[in-house]
């Protein structure tokens, strides 16, 4: 009997770490953006949501930064036909706006981030992507930028924002990106690269 003491005590250690851990991704996934008053080199998109490159042309307008990485971005998209999506003229956008087309997950968008610091002289970004994916994003990106200042402005879908998103299925994105940032934390992120290629 005594050699199941040690796994019994563990047990409730265990669940509770785990809930902790979720308990600080919940907080880190409900933050509000960094200061806004505090500009960066570029301001990055993480595609996978409308409302994020909106917000990341309006951080661009208001002078954030002097130029804006949208990574990630459909196969074929021209900045013309980003322009005419977002109702802005494809001249206010030329020269400072640039499509990364190679990236089909986080690990993508950082190696692409990080060519594009390099080619650039990049060395801060205003990061942009939903609040649920900043804590993974930016373990990913201080991996391929470690030299890089990281400034998190999460977005969110509206209807996660406004209450309106279903409690499961809320409860299913939590869970998932949670699981998903621990598999990146323990280096294992080749195992779901698959499955967020598709859903990203």
């Amino acid at each position: 009997m005594r050699r199941w003491r040690l796994p019994l005590l563990l047990g409730p250690a265990v669940l509770a770490l785990a809930g902790a851990g979720f308990a600080w991704f919940l907080r880190a996934a409900a933050a509000p953006p960094a200061d806004l008053a505090r500009r960066t080199d570029a301001i990055l998109v993480l595609t996978g949501g409308a409302e994020r490159v909106d917000t990341g042309l309006r951080l661009l307008e208001a002078g954030a930064a002097p130029r804006l990485l949208v990574s990630g971005a459909a196969p074929g998209l021209t900045l013309a036909e980003l322009a005419r999506a977002t109702g802005r003229s494809p001249a206010a956008l030329a020269g400072r706006v640039t499509l990364g087309h190679a990236a089909a997950t986080t690990i993508g968008n950082a190696a692409e981030a990080a060519a594009y610091a390099r080619a650039h002289g990049v060395r801060s970004f205003r990061v942009v992507t939903a609040g649920y994916h900043m804590p993974r994003a930016m373990l990913e990106l201080s991996r391929a930028l470690p030299e890089a200042e990281l400034l998190a402005h999460p977005v969110g879908p509206a209807a996660l924002r406004e209450g309106t998103m279903p409690a499961g299925r809320v409860a299913r994105l939590m869970a998932g990106e949670y699981a998903k940032l621990g598999l990146a934390a323990a280096g294992l992120t080749r195992f779901a690269t698959a499955a967020e290629a598709q859903r990203r």
